[in-house]
C-alpha cells in the first residue's frame, strides 16, 4: 500500500504533529520481521521497557505462528509478572443517550429515528446503583452521550449522586466517565467532583477515515477530540484512558497510533495513559459501516497481546462486546479490567425481568451476557482474582505517582493484596455457597504463596477482620 499524505488532509483543520498518517504508514511498510527480531523486542518488554515505534510494527508485521504464539506467550507473562493473577472488575452505566452526532457506526447516532432516546433523572439513577451495588460492584464508568443536556455540571452532578449511594453493605469507590471532549474549565469541574479515570477514545486515528465515519456534530472534528486529553491533563485530570474502536480502519494502523499518542502524553506530561481500551465494532441500530476493516478474532487477540508488550505499565480494558468464550481466551493475554455483568440499556439495570437486548434502546450488542457472580465464579475456576479494588486512587497514587510504581512494574505488590482484600468483601457479602468455597480457598492459597511473611502475616489479621464486619481495608 503506497501512502499518499496529501489525500489524507482534512480542510481548515490543522494536522496535530504527534499523529502523522504518513509517517505511522512508513514505519509499517518500511519494518520487516523476523522471528529472531520479535524475540529479542519480547525480552526488552519482559524486562519492563517501553517498545519504540519501529520495535511495535515489528511485532504487528509478524505473521508466522511460531513468532504469534511467543508474543502471546509473552504477553502472558509480563502481565502476571506486573498485574499479579487479577482482573479488576466493573460495569458501566449509561446515563443518558441523547446526542447530536451523526456517527455511523453507533446507535446513539442523532438520524437513527428509531432510537429510544432517555436520560435517567435522579431518582432513576439512584434505583440503578443500588441495583448494581446489590449485585457487589464497586466500580462503575458512566457514559454520556454528546449533547447540550450532558454539560460538565450535570454530569458532576451525576457523579456525586453515584459517590452517595449506599444500599445495605453496598458502595461505589470509583467513579470514571466516558463523556464528550471538554474546555480545561469542564474538566475542572468534573475533576472536583472525584472522578477517576476520563476515558475517550479517537475511534480512528486515521483523519481521512474518522472524516468518512463522522458526518456530523461537534464530535467531526478530529482535532478537537483528539486533544481532549491534553486539555484534561492542563486540568489536572492526570487518570486517562484512551482507545479504538477497532473495525473503521487497518488494525496495524491503529495499534501504532495509539503509542504514538502514549509517546505523545508521557512527553508532554510525564503521564502515560491509565488505560488503554480496544473494543470491536459491533451489531448496532442504524449500523452504516463496511466489513473491509474488521478484525478476526486471530487478529484481535494478537493485537491484545502486541498492547500489553508495548506498554507494559497501562491497564488494558475487554469489554463485554465480545463473547465470553473469546473474553476468556484474551484474558490471559494482557487484560487487566474488563466489565460484568453488564447491561447498556438505558435504565436496565434496575429492570428484574430478563429482557432480550433492545438494539434501538442500546449503543451496540453486549455479546457476553453473563451475570456479575457467573463471571466471578468462571474466573476462580482459572485461578484469577477477581478485583474491585480502588486503592490506587484513593491514596493519592496517580499520574506521575502511579508510574513510579507501575512502570519498573512494582505495582503488583499492591494489587494482589488489595484484589485480596476486595475478594474476602465480595465473597461475604454476596457470593453465593459455590463461589464462596471456591474463593476463600483461593485466599488461602495466594497468601500461602507469598514470600514476605510481614505482608502474609498482615494479609490474614486484615481478612480477618473483612470476615468481622470492617470493609474498605487498603494497602
Amino acid at each position: 500500500m503506497k501512502f499518499n499524505p496529501e489525500n489524507y488532509r482534512i480542510p481548515d483543520i490543522p494536522m496535530q504533529p504527534f499523529i502523522d498518517a504518513s509517517e505511522i504508514w512508513d514505519i509499517i511498510e518500511k519494518t520487516d520481521s523476523t522471528p529472531e527480531k520479535v524475540s529479542e523486542i519480547i525480552q526488552k518488554s519482559l524486562s519492563k521497557q517501553r517498545l519504540s515505534m519501529d520495535e511495535v510494527a515489528i511485532l504487528v508485521n509478524a505473521t508466522d505462528e511460531v513468532s504469534i504464539q511467543a508474543i502471546k506467550e509473552g504477553a502472558k507473562t509480563l502481565k502476571n509478572q506486573v498485574y499479579g493473577n487479577r482482573i479488576v472488575l466493573f460495569a458501566p452505566l449509561y446515563i443518558g443517550n441523547k446526542c447530536q452526532n451523526n456517527c455511523s457506526y453507533c446507535g446513539f447516532r442523532v438520524t437513527n429515528k428509531d432510537a429510544e432516546r432517555k436520560t435517567l433523572d435522579d431518582a432513576e439513577i439512584i434505583k440503578e446503583i443500588e441495583a448494581l451495588e446489590e449485585n457487589g460492584q464497586k466500580r462503575l464508568v458512566l457514559v454520556y452521550g454528546e449533547h447540550n443536556d450532558y454539560s460538565p455540571e450535570y454530569i458532576a452532578h451525576t457523579v456525586k449522586i453515584a459517590y452517595s449511594v449506599k444500599k445495605d453493605k453496598g458502595e461505589i469507590r470509583r467513579v470514571n466517565i466516558n463523556a464528550a471532549p471538554m474546555d480545561i474549565e469542564g474538566f475542572k469541574v468534573v475533576k472536583e467532583a472525584g472522578i477517576g479515570t476520563y476515558q475517550i477514545f479517537q475511534e480512528t486515528y486515521h483523519p481521512e477515515a474518522y472524516k468518512l465515519y463522522h458526518l456530523g456534530g461537534k464530535k467531526a472534528n478530529f482535532e478537537n477530540r483528539l486533544t481532549s486529553l491534553d486539555r484534561a491533563q492542563e486540568a489536572g485530570l492526570d487518570d486517562v484512558g484512551i482507545g479504538v474502536l477497532f473495525g473503521l480502519y487497518d488494525w496495524r494502523y491503529e495499534v501504532l497510533a495509539l503509542i504514538r499518542h502514549t509517546n505523545h502524553l508521557e512527553a508532554c506530561y510525564n503521564v502515560g495513559p491509565h488505560t488503554i481500551s480496544f473494543p470491536r465494532i459491533k451489531d448496532a441500530s442504524s449500523l452504516s459501516v463496511g466489513s473491509k476493516y474488521f478484525v478476526s478474532d486471530a487478529d484481535f487477540t494478537k493485537l491484545v497481546a502486541i498492547l500489553r508488550l508495548a506498554v507494559p505499565y497501562t491497564g488494558m480494558i475487554l469489554t463485554a462486546r465480545e463473547p465470553a468464550e473469546l473474553r476468556d481466551e484474551i484474558i490471559q493475554y494482557g487484560v487487566s479490567q474488563i466489565d460484568g455483568g453488564t447491561k447498556i440499556e438505558i435504565g436496565s439495570y434496575a429492570k428484574t425481568l430478563n429482557e432480550a437486548q433492545n438494539l434501538n434502546r442500546g449503543q451496540f450488542k453486549i455479546n457476553d451476557e453473563r451475570s456479575l457472580n457467573e463471571i466471578i465464579n468462571e474466573l476462580l475456576d482459572k485461578d484469577m482474582i477477581p478485583s474491585f479494588c480502588t486503592a490506587c486512587y484513593r491514596l493519592g497514587r496517580t499520574g506521575e505517582h502511579f508510574m513510579e510504581f507501575s512502570v519498573p512494574g512494582f505495582i503488583k505488590k499492591y494489587c494482589t493484596p488489595n484484589a485480596t482484600l476486595t475478594l474476602a468483601e465480595y465473597l461475604t457479602d454476596y457470593a453465593d455457597a459455590e463461589t464462596a468455597v471456591k474463593g476463600w480457598k483461593l485466599i488461602d492459597k495466594t497468601i500461602g504463596e507469598m514470600d514476605n511473611e510481614n505482608l502474609k502475616k498482615s494479609l490474614i489479621d486484615r481478612v480477618e477482620r473483612v470476615k468481622a464486619g470492617e470493609r474498605d481495608l487498603n494497602y
